[in-house]
Parts: C-alpha cells; sequence; structure tokens
C-alpha cells in the first residue's frame, strides 16, 4: 500500500504519452508506440523498483542509472514540450530523492529538471499540455508556465520523499509500541522472579546443603543423619508456606494499584485512558479476579489492537460488580478471547460471574465481566 501511494512519478511519466497515442487525423503514432510506449513500460519497471529498494532501506543505484538512462533516450527520440515528454525529468526525481539523502536529493530534483527542459524546451511538439492550458502562449511570455512547470516538479518530488518519511515515522511508533508491551510483560516476570527467588532462595540452599551432610552421615552416625533430615523437613515446609505466600501474594493484587498501573502502562504506550471507578470499596476476593482481567485486558489491548483510546469502567450494582473495558483501534473483531481470557473466565464462571469478549462500536472490542458479590470466597 505504501509503495502504490509512491507512484506519483509514473502518473507524469504516462499522461501525456497515453494522450498522444493518436495524431489529430486519429492515426496511431509509430514513434509512440515502437519507443514511446515500451521505454515507458521499461522505465515504470526501474521505478517501481527504486520505491522497493527505499520503502525496504535499501542502495538502489544500478536502476537509478537505468531509469535515467531510459528517460533521456525517451526525451532525445519523443516529441514534446514541458508539460508532455518534459514530465520525465520531475517523474524521475520523485522516484530518486526516495533514496538519496537531503543534499543528492536537491541537487537531483534540480538537474532532472534543467535535463527536462533543455531536452524538451517550452513551444517544442504540439502535445495536450502545453501553454495553451494557461491561456498564456509561449511566445508571448513563458515565465508563468515555467514557473508552474517548476513549481509541479519540485513539489511531486519532494510530496514523496515528506510521504515516505510520514509512513516511516508511523511504522517506528508501531514498533515503538509494541517494544513498550514486551517491556511491560518482561519486567512484570522479573518482578515475580526476583520476589520468588528471595524469598525461598535461601531455604532451599539450606535444604540442599543438610541433605548432602545426611546423606554422607547416613553411613556413620544414622542419628546425626536423622537430625539433619528432621531439619530438611522442617526448612522444606518453611519453603513450602512461604511459596504459598509468595503465590498468594502475586495472585492477590490490589485492585486500585493495578488500575493506575494498567493505566500508566497504556499511556505510556501513547493510549490515551479514561478510568471510572465506583466510591465504594470493592470486597478483596471479587477485586482480585477484577484485577487480573484488567491485567490481561490490557495486554490484549497492547497486542491486539493499534489502540488511541481505552475506557475501563467499574459499576456496583445490586449482588455484583461489572466491569468493562472498551478500546478502539481494532480491525475484523473475533467473538473471542485468546487463552488468557479463556482461563479467567472459567475463574469467574465458577463463582457464577461471566466474561464476554467482542465488538463494541465500529472499530471497537469490549471487554465485559460480571462478578457476582455472594460468590466471592
Amino acid at each position: 500500500m505504501t509503495i502504490l501511494s509512491l507512484t506519483m512519478g509514473l502518473v507524469l511519466a504516462w499522461i501525456s504519452p497515453l494522450a498522444e497515442l493518436a495524431d489529430e487525423d486519429g492515426q496511431f503514432r509509430l514513434s509512440l508506440l515502437t519507443v514511446g510506449v515500451p521505454g515507458l513500460v521499461i522505465f515504470s519497471v526501474l521505478y517501481l523498483r527504486i520505491l522497493k529498494a527505499a520503502v525496504d532501506g535499501t542502495a538502489a543505484r544500478g536502476e537509478l542509472a537505468a531509469s535515467a538512462v531510459v528517460a533521456v533516450a525517451l526525451l532525445l527520440t519523443q516529441d514534446g514540450g514541458p508539460w508532455s515528454w518534459g514530465l520525465l525529468g520531475p517523474a524521475w526525481a520523485s522516484g530518486a530523492v526516495l533514496v538519496l539523502n537531503r543534499s543528492a536529493a536537491i541537487v537531483t530534483t534540480a538537474a532532472a529538471i534543467a535535463v527536462g527542459l533543455l531536452l524538451a524546451p517550452p513551444g517544442a511538439g504540439s502535445g495536450p499540455w502545453g501553454a495553451e492550458v494557461f491561456a498564456i502562449p509561449y511566445e508571448e511570455s513563458s515565465l508563468p508556465t515555467l514557473g508552474a512547470y517548476l513549481g509541479m516538479a519540485a513539489g511531486a518530488s519532494w510530496a514523496n520523499r515528506f510521504q515516505l518519511w510520514f509512513w516511516r515515522v508511523v511504522t517506528a511508533a508501531e514498533e515503538g509500541r509494541e517494544a513498550q508491551a514486551r517491556l511491560a510483560v518482561t519486567e512484570e516476570r522479573l518482578r515475580f522472579s526476583r520476589d520468588l527467588h528471595d524469598l525461598v532462595g535461601h531455604s532451599l540452599s539450606a535444604i540442599a546443603v543438610k541433605s548432602e551432610v545426611a546423606a554422607k552421615l547416613s553411613g556413620v552416625d544414622a542419628a546425626r543423619a536423622a537430625g539433619e533430615m528432621d531439619e530438611v523437613r522442617a526448612l522444606a515446609r518453611q519453603a513450602l508456606r512461604e511459596i504459598r505466600t509468595a503465590v498468594r501474594g502475586y495472585r492477590t493484587v490490589d485492585l486500585d494499584a493495578e488500575l493506575r498501573a494498567m493505566t500508566a502502562v497504556l499511556e505510556a504506550g501513547g493510549i490515551r485512558c479514561t478510568l471510572e471507578t465506583p466510591r465504594d470499596q470493592v470486597p478483596e476476593g471479587t477485586a482480585t479476579l477484577l484485577a487480573w482481567v484488567v491485567r490481561e485486558g490490557t495486554t490484549n489491548v497492547l497486542r491486539h489492537s493499534s489502540a488511541t483510546g481505552c475506557r475501563i469502567t467499574i459499576t456496583l450494582r445490586e449482588g455484583g460488580v461489572v466491569l468493562e473495558m472498551t478500546n478502539d483501534g481494532v480491525t475484523g473483531v473475533a467473538g473471542r478471547g485468546g487463552t488468557g481470557l479463556i482461563g479467567l473466565s472459567e475463574r469467574v464462571a465458577a463463582i457464577g460471574g461471566t466474561i464476554t469478549a467482542g465488538p463494541g462500536g465500529p472499530g471497537e472490542f469490549r471487554l465485559r465481566a460480571m462478578v457476582p458479590l455472594e460468590g466471592e470466597s
């Protein structure tokens, strides 16, 4: 799609020759059919290769040189003024500036315009794009027409260059958002692994050491070996309690803190976030479950959409709590979520709640969770 939007040069190259295929008597121009059209086909192929190289960020020196030779050959063999075959110069420049630096692009544009005017000077030929279009004959004054030609030639080239630059900016922004999403997931994994290591690392190391001591003493001093194993058992139980505490702390998430954290993550990704929460406190068990829903919903927004806005609403109703997350930037929305939402749906369904995920408004995705207050454990 990006390459298609950069084909302005091809339009300039083809528009006048196509209008000149037949002369005033309706006869096809032999020179145009045998040389002009085949030459333009070759020029077009080379031009598209230049565009592809520009989008891919690679060099296209061979294509630039070959297309320049073809353009000059067509200008030398075909009869026309600057608004006819003379447009080949700006057409070539509109592709060349995409693979050159700024200084080289300026020089190239000026040179291409000069070559176009030199080989297809004002007054040459009688093509449909002559000075009469501006109602000012060349012999009276060529300055207005020349100024229009120069403006169009320079504008076409640099409009192409600006469009490519804008596309690269949008691509870089999208890659940045994806990197932020990956970073958020990685930081969460590191936090949990760090907490788990700090809590149980010492106990597991002590268990390993005492087990080795007990193994060495088993054939020498059974009583001491038994004592060591008693300590191993105590350490194992302590480690088990610490692991359960860690997992419970990880699974029991503060809803308000999670909402603030996920809002910060979304806004860091360039997504405007609107948050609406009830004044009354949500019960702890229900709040933990909703916090997991918010976390999973945020991950889906970052990974599976190009959202610019997200709205999170939590409403306390009689007998239950309803959470809704709605984001834009979605096309081809499916009516089901991924494995994370499936797992959450099973947990919510176990206490009589429901989770639905699917299209909201046009281009929107809506995640809705309803958790009954009487179902919390």
